[in-house]
């Protein structure tokens, strides 16, 4: 069931929602009309900084024949317009991925919602107070939009790549790579030199950048570390687990001393014979 709308007196149609219904014609000839609702937008857990909420106005159910250029001269009858962008559903942002445009994937041709950011905050007052049956025209004599047949040529033309434009675009994404890589060596490098060990195994600790920490170990000494904590923590591990293993390092130990005290016994016993013991 289709939402109800209100009529005002002086010809703006406002639905519940509080959006204000604007009708939109092709040309200025044309019967058939399409609608589209606008709102200002104001939510407040908006973190795009490109979508003030006192100068932009939210626009539902933009037909696809409306490109970018196109809504911000229908739009311009309001007042001067700073930026359009127009999305797949409401609070998304268009995909910053970082290619050219040769590898940017087409967009999808469907409805759309928009933000048209304007220059002043009165232009979003004069959208919302423009009067649903006067109609916004698309396509104007001065500014005329492609369609059919001569559409298809157009889209076509610009679909194809120029070698040298596809060229230049390469070489300058290469050289952007090729940069990005000789400052990670470099980095890299310096990072390598600095924990350099001399040949006592000391590390030179030298004051980094700002927000850097310095790191006192290199990664060979900090191996070295580890591995020697491994090997103590397995021999604590291992040593005397089991009970059997302590009974028999007790006896060992006994053992042990039993077989000295017999040997230091024999020892005094010949130094005494020889009369070289002297305790006093």
């Amino acid at each position: 069931m289709a939402a109800s709308k209100k009529q005002h007196a002086s010809g703006v149609c406002v639905t519940p929602g509080g959006f204000t219904v604007l009708s939109l014609k092709f040309q200025s000839n044309s019967s058939a009309k399409h609608q589209m609702c606008i709102k200002e937008h104001r939510v407040r857990s908006e973190k795009n900084v490109n979508r003030p909420l006192d100068r932009t106005l939210f626009v539902l159910n933009i037909p696809p024949y409306c490109s970018q250029s196109v809504v911000k001269e229908m739009f311009s009858q309001f007042g001067p317009v700073q930026s359009v962008e127009l999305c797949e559903k409401p609070g998304s942002e268009p995909e910053n991925t970082g290619l050219s445009k040769y590898f940017t994937p087409v967009p999808k041709k469907c409805f759309k919602v928009g933000y048209i950011v304007f220059k002043n905050a009165s232009s979003v007052a004069a959208a919302k107070a423009h009067p649903f049956d006067s109609p916004l025209i698309v396509s104007t004599e001065e500014k005329p939009v492609l369609t059919g047949l001569k559409k298809w040529i157009y889209e076509y033309r610009q679909s194809l790549v120029k070698p040298e434009a596809l060229q230049d675009a390469v070489d300058e994404f290469m050289n952007k790579y090729d940069k990005t890589k000789e400052e990670e060596a470099t980095r890299l490098q310096m990072e390598a030199e600095q924990m350099q060990e001399d040949e006592e195994g000391w590390v030179k600790v030298t004051k980094g950048g700002k927000g850097v920490k310095a790191r006192p170990h290199s990664e060979a000494a900090n191996m070295r570390t580890l591995k020697k904590e491994d090997k103590k923590k397995n021999r604590k591990e291992l040593l005397n687990f089991y009970t059997w293993q302590r009974r028999d390092t007790q006896k060992e130990h006994i053992a042990q001393l039993r077989k000295k005290f017999e040997e230091d016994k024999q020892r005094i016993a010949l130094l005494r014979a020889q009369r070289k013991f002297r305790p006093y």
